[in-house]
């Protein structure tokens, strides 16, 4: 990220980690800060720095663990002998 004030919709979806449509509607509802130039916006790259920073320095919640716990169960309920047969694999 040195050396660029501002990054694309692309860029920080890479960045991130997210497909460019999640960071285009975060922005569109005003939860990433960006500058439209055109047609195109444009996000600085303290506002990336904060975004990082946001996401590393918030641990799960109990809401967000029980939920990832129901999907793991369901997942491992549904598809339990496959997994055990790719793991042998």
């Amino acid at each position: 990220m040195e050396g660029k004030a501002y990054f694309s919709i692309a860029e920080v979806a890479q960045i991130l980690g997210l497909s460019r449509t999640a960071v285009y509607n975060k922005v569109k509802k005003r939860q990433i800060e960006a500058i439209r130039i055109g047609r195109s916006f444009a996000i600085s790259d303290e506002t990336i720095k904060k975004l990082i920073k946001s996401i590393k320095g918030s641990p799960l919640g109990d809401k967000e663990k029980k939920e990832i716990d129901k999907v793991v169960a369901r997942t491992i309920n549904e598809y339990g002998e496959t997994l055990k047969r790719l793991g042998a694999e």
